[in-house]
């Protein structure tokens, strides 16, 4: 008798997508076999993979390709140039079944330093079999043109062929308008030359800061003077070598490299491997550890490194976000089992310091994911019924919170979850007015009222939450359990949400309806229910907050952010040439502005990509 083939698991797209955050980034789909079925690059992941689920209609390909997905994986990159390389170079290394079209390198254009006496600077497709220095890949044929025609004007380099350089007696036309030096007729000396190649190259490895600082005070100067037409002119220049000076930090020139990266939440984690192997970007896998209560990531990371390249042939060189306890074992032991010299790194630089970047954003995401998904959700309900000693597990949660800054622009939050995860469509924002300034507690009161005033009516259409939690201590409970009496509720489990006094996550303390206070712990499954739904509240009020005082000030959201002021706002804005660009800017690039550093740098990028809120919540002031 023949064994029944299991059936497949059921994968939720829909939910899978309203998870992912809007970022540039690839999506990879899997079969039940975990095959590869199609990789994709996506603007904003969440838009993208979203359209895959929803009510129009498809074609056969895709329904049929749809049917067998179980499961999917993301990888968030820079900027959408990332993505395009990503994907390319995953098409290659996994060949999904329903790519059709497989591009390689030829499809990328380089720009290309020969190595000569004389070095021409140009484009360059196809084999990289000629001598010289290749700068890329770029996703764009178009600016790379662009940009070199901007380097003829800067630095005077010859573009035209051998063949043709070495038949000159006269001068080209690029010499006439300015584009060339004219070596070919010795009008420009050979060290003077040598130079020009010198600091073109230095342009083209990114160290071209003081360049562009030049051109900004020529730009000034040539705003000042009146002449507009001068001014355009350099900031068009200005712009096309902020552009090119972005690098891909996608592409894998370490032939073999593996980069970890831990999210901690609770005493829940995500271990991020990010691979290279023979120059090539293989993309990154997610992995679960349990932690049994360990909530320190390096110690997670040095029992990950240890576990998994004891089965798992290690390559030559593993950087780390943390550095890890007894490092120097660790590093000798794997020594010894592969045969050969083995490299742990941390604290390291340039790009692997934006492999790591592009590691732990890509392990926050992929924890998050996990923590949202719908077997863990139902164990967590599961364990918050045990913990408030409900008869039957909650099917509606909501939660309340509060956020404004020092009393401005004061909104309250009301998200809700059930069992399978948030309920979007029926989260609710509160605008707060009519209260002193800095109230919280008026604030909750207001907020609640306006809630539940409707069931108090005798409103049958209103659906009552079976457990109400309270971002707060005793004082805004006190205020739900005075609105709940007066509308006559005393079916809704009231819970209260106290941060530990070190405010550390797995600290907080929970006020129960029967008046115990108690403290589960980060392993607790109830607790991390609870900071999943507190967390989302605090997200969504911190948003509202965020725009209200954004309509009131009629201003920049630069302004939003933590250490950004006039100056610094008008140096970004200045740099980039509006929002746009600055919002299309990868972290590397914003933290190139003078007065930013790589920390302010990281708060831009992610108050842009909606990913962290700069606006100070009111329970953290």
């Amino acid at each position: 008798m023949s064994t029944p083939t299991p059936t497949p698991p059921v994968f939720d797209g829909r939910a899978f997508a309203a998870a992912l955050p809007l970022v540039p980034g690839v999506y990879r789909m899997f079969d039940a076999a975990d095959g590869v079925l199609y990789v994709g690059k996506a603007r904003a992941l969440r838009n993208r993979v979203s359209s895959y689920f929803n009510a129009t209609p498809k074609v056969a390909r895709i329904m049929a390709m749809l049917a067998q997905v179980v499961r999917m994986e993301v990888t968030v990159t820079r900027s959408e140039a990332d993505a395009l390389l990503l994907e390319n170079q995953l098409i290659k290394s996994l060949k999904p079944r329903y790519n059709v079209l497989l591009r390689d390198d030829k499809s990328y254009p380089y720009i290309l330093l020969t190595k000569e006496a004389t070095p021409r600077l140009g484009l360059h497709r196809g084999p990289r079999s000629l001598p010289g220095r290749y700068f890329g890949p770029y996703p764009s044929t178009g600016a790379v043109r662009d940009t070199l025609n901007m380097m003829q004007k800067l630095f005077r380099l010859r573009s035209c062929e051998d063949s043709v350089f070495n038949n000159r007696s006269r001068p080209c036309l690029q010499y006439q308008i300015g584009r060339c030096s004219a070596p070919c007729v010795g009008l420009i000396e050979a060290g003077d030359y040598a130079e020009s190649v010198r600091r073109a190259t230095l342009f083209l490895e990114g160290r071209s800061d003081a360049l562009t600082g030049e051109l900004e005070h020529a730009m000034a100067a040539a705003s000042e003077a009146l002449a507009f037409e001068e001014a355009a002119r350099l900031r068009d220049l200005i712009a096309g070598i902020r552009k090119l000076q972005v690098r891909q930090f996608v592409d894998g020139r370490s032939a073999d490299l593996d980069v970890l990266a831990v999210a901690m939440q609770g005493a829940a984690a995500c271990v991020l491997l990010l691979a290279f192997r023979d120059g090539r970007n293989l993309g990154t896998r997610a992995f679960f550890p349990k932690t049994n209560g360990e909530d320190s990531a390096p110690e997670v990371l040095a029992a990950f490194v240890s576990q998994y390249y004891a089965e798992q042939p290690p390559p030559s060189e593993i950087v780390l976000e943390h550095d890890i306890p007894e490092r120097a074992l660790i590093e000798h032991a794997l020594g010894e089992h592969a045969g050969r010299k083995i490299e742990l790194r941390s604290n390291v630089r340039g790009e692997r310091a934006a492999h790591v970047e592009m590691a732990r954003r890509n392990a926050q995401l992929a924890l998050a994911t996990e923590l949202t998904s719908s077997s863990a959700q139902q164990a967590r309900v599961e364990a918050l019924r045990v913990l408030l000693g409900m008869q039957e597990s909650p099917a509606r949660i909501e939660c309340f919170d509060i956020s404004h800054t020092m009393g401005e622009a004061t909104v309250a939050s009301c998200v809700v979850f059930d069992a399978q995860g948030p309920l979007r469509k029926q989260y609710r924002r509160y605008n707060i007015s009519g209260i002193e300034p800095g109230d919280d507690y008026a604030a909750m009161h207001q907020a609640l009222q306006r809630r539940f005033r409707p069931a108090a009516e005798g409103q049958p259409e209103i659906v009552l939450p079976d457990v109400l939690l309270i971002d707060g201590g005793a004082g805004q409970v006190a205020q739900a359990r005075d609105v709940l009496r007066e509308a006559g509720l005393f079916g809704v489990v009231l819970v209260g949400v106290a941060k530990g006094p070190a405010r550390k996550a797995g600290d907080e303390t929970l006020l129960l309806p029967d008046a115990r206070e108690v403290q589960p712990g980060a392993a607790s499954p109830a607790l991390q229910l609870v900071q999943q739904v507190r967390d989302e509240a605090h997200r969504f009020a911190i948003t509202g907050h965020r725009g209200k005082r954004q309509k009131a000030r009629s201003t920049s959201r630069l302004e939003d952010i933590a250490g950004i002021g006039p100056r610094r706002r008008a140096a970004l804005l200045k740099h980039f040439g509006g929002l746009p660009a600055l919002r299309a800017a990868a972290v590397d690039d914003i933290a190139r502005v003078d007065g930013v550093n790589r920390a302010l740098a990281e708060r831009i990028w992610n108050s842009l990509h909606g990913m962290v809120d700069a606006a100070v919540h009111a329970s953290d002031q």
